[in-house]
């Protein structure tokens, strides 16, 4: 199954120089039966842009949980992982998201997506609304869905260490 991990840069570079992501379980998001159903007007490639943006959510919080050490830019690893290694939510509110229960090997990684650097001051104001926007006020939401906006750009495998030399 085609699962995207959310992910950090520091934590990428982590994974090239162990040559695997990890440690396991690792927390990704996939098109799991319950997403599938949730979604029921969906196609395949729509369900899957559906899993890499809860996948970029779940990195938003990653790098606010990192409190500013890491460069504000989210980082998606896309893998493919065997059924056996997942496991995946069947409550609504956990519709995309799967439980790897092994490290993901580099050899399964199919792509990274992360953002462009023109998203870091969005990325930036996203990270501290955080708090508030968890709260419900409306403004901070307002400036986590401006980083949301921005569409990650597509890496292949081969590119990773360009990526992580910017």
């Amino acid at each position: 199954m085609r699962v995207y991990l959310p992910c950090t840069l520091p934590e990428l570079a982590r994974a090239v120089e162990s040559g695997e992501l990890g440690p396991a379980p690792l927390t990704g998001y996939a098109v799991t039966p319950a997403l599938t159903e949730w979604y029921a007007s969906g196609d395949a490639e729509e369900l899957e842009y559906v899993a890499l943006t809860e996948a970029a959510r779940a990195s938003l919080r990653m790098l606010a949980a990192d409190g500013g050490a890491t460069a504000p830019r989210r980082v998606v690893v896309v893998a493919e992982v065997p059924d056996a290694a997942l496991s995946a939510g069947t409550d609504l509110e956990d519709r995309g998201r799967v439980r790897v229960g092994d490290g993901v090997p580099l050899a399964k990684v199919a792509a990274v997506h992360v953002d462009d650097l023109q998203a870091t001051g969005d990325v930036e104001a996203a990270i501290a609304a955080l708090p508030a926007a968890d709260q419900g006020d409306d403004d901070a939401r307002f400036t986590v869905d401006g980083a949301e906006a921005h569409e990650l750009m597509w890496y292949a495998t081969q590119e990773i260490p360009d990526l992580l030399g910017s």
